[in-house]
């Protein structure tokens, strides 16, 4: 009977069975993708992956001495509260332990499966009833003969890599929100200022246009479109206040804070905040094909391919190892006696020859999902380069613009100054001068403006080139 029951175990587990690189050195700039792409797949089946292991120090991923290019005590600040605190950067080095866990489960598949238990009893049999202990050791291992475990095991660390480079894009993605937070709460400073100083000339210009309707010198309907002119830059202003607040919130969130305590949060004075750092005229390919996303599509490509010998792998004999040490008594304290043992241990090729066609058909997916972590990478190559184009475009046209709306700040200071001479010799009224003064605030207004959307305009080409700057 224990002949049997030790054949019958054996026999049962027999049967069970457990990228691109692209060295284009083009330096690239407006109108040299196409340069680029030519290029794209040079080498495409030659390179061999590089290892991505994550990086200790966490404040690497986003090149902190280039935020301090700002001269900004604040900002460096929160960005630093944002490494330490943000939810988002935790969630993302959870994930990279989690798929960490995952490898080793999956490299557990490349190794012997040992299990015993302990297996008391009590039965009748052949005319005898009686109780019996048994403790059953039992062996097995899948022959990796093709290497398909294997295989498994490198697409899980592909998805592992993977992980660790959408880390380093979260820590640069959140580094590049809270900078351009920050410059735009700063910039809402400036605008809110001038604002003030606007509704207060309105109302001044609103209360001679009273008293001048009162006495006939200007029309009801002057004195109406002052008016409404007055009221609009107060609704202005509290729409200002109200974006302000609203960025204090975000910030407040992005560095792991409540949005509770935006009073506490301070910031430099708009007319310090300067970049001192240089934006360059073209980037060199290299960095942009080092981006954490390239590189992640590039590491979700490999794992597809891998994905697909793994399935071809299934269509081949799977090579079964097993062996069972069984110890079977009626006497517990004579248990492991070599009298009371049954051991065997053999091996069995099983090849699957129909299963409804589904190995057939898990190939085509595997291939069709290769195809389509293809045609991802390429639309991340083409994307990545549009982004650092973009940014090299506002960069160099906001700088422009930038230049001429000063040359205009300038010519409009002159004209104040006139009106202001011509007002203290009593050339032209107290009205002239209020609304000639707003002009020069609409365009210091439009200066301020341009000026924050530059250093916007510095953050995102940073995000763009993945900090390598």
């Amino acid at each position: 009977m224990k002949k049997l029951l030790s054949a019958a175990i054996l026999l049962s587990m027999l049967g069970s069975t457990s990228v691109y690189a692209i060295s284009d050195k083009t330096v690239l700039n407006a109108g040299t993708e196409e340069n680029i792409q030519k290029n794209i797949y040079k080498d495409i089946k030659t390179r061999k992956s590089e290892k991505v292991t994550p990086q200790k120090n966490k404040y690497e991923y986003i090149n902190l001495a280039w935020w301090a290019q700002f001269n900004d005590e604040y900002l460096n600040d929160y960005i630093i509260r944002a490494i330490e605190n943000n939810k988002d950067l935790k969630m993302a080095t959870l994930t990279i332990d989690e798929y960490y866990q995952n490898v080793r489960m999956q490299r557990a598949s490349e190794l012997p499966n040992i299990s015993a238990g302990f297996m008391p009893g009590y039965g009748h049999f052949m005319g005898q009833t009686q109780g019996n202990f048994g403790i059953p050791i039992i062996a097995s291992y899948e022959l990796d003969l093709f290497g398909k475990n294997h295989n498994k095991t490198t697409g899980i660390k592909k998805l592992y890599e993977a992980s660790i480079l959408n880390e380093q894009a979260a820590y640069i993605a959140i580094a590049s929100a809270v900078g351009s937070v920050y410059v735009s709460i700063v910039k809402l400073d400036a605008l809110i200022d001038l604002q003030e100083e606007i509704v207060t000339l309105r109302k001044e210009i609103s209360d001679i246009m009273t008293v001048s309707n009162k006495e006939g010198i200007v029309s009801t309907s002057d004195l109406v479109k002052a008016n409404k002119a007055y009221i609009a830059g107060t609704s202005d202003l509290v729409e200002l206040k109200k974006e302000r607040t609203k960025l204090l919130h975000q910030l407040a969130v992005l560095v792991g804070d409540s949005p509770n305590n935006i009073e506490d949060y301070k910031r430099s004075d708009y007319k310090t905040l300067a970049f001192s750092g240089v934006i360059p005229e073209e980037v060199n390919s290299d960095i942009i094909f080092n981006r954490p996303d390239i590189k992640k599509a590039e590491k979700m490509l490999e794992k597809a391919g891998i994905d697909v010998r793994v399935a071809r792998k299934e269509m081949l004999p799977h090579v079964n190892l097993g062996g069972l040490l069984f110890f079977n008594n009626k006497y517990f304290e004579s248990l492991f006696s070599t009298n009371n043992m049954i051991w065997g241990f053999g091996g069995g090729i099983i090849q699957p020859l129909f299963q409804g066609f589904s190995l057939t058909a898990n190939l085509k997916s595997k291939k069709i999902a290769y195809e389509k972590s293809l045609r991802n990478y390429e639309k991340v190559n083409l994307t990545s380069m549009q982004e650092v184009n973009d940014s090299l475009v506002s960069v160099n046209m906001d700088r422009e613009k930038l230049a001429k709306q000063k040359n205009i700040q300038a010519l409009e200071q002159k004209d104040f100054k006139l009106t202001e001479e011509k007002y203290k010799e009593g050339v032209i009224a107290k009205l002239d001068l209020d609304q000639q003064q707003e002009n020069l605030l609409n365009v210091q207004r439009m200066v301020y403006n341009t000026e924050f959307d530059c250093m916007v305009d510095y953050i995102n080409f940073y995000k763009a080139v993945a900090a390598k700057v």
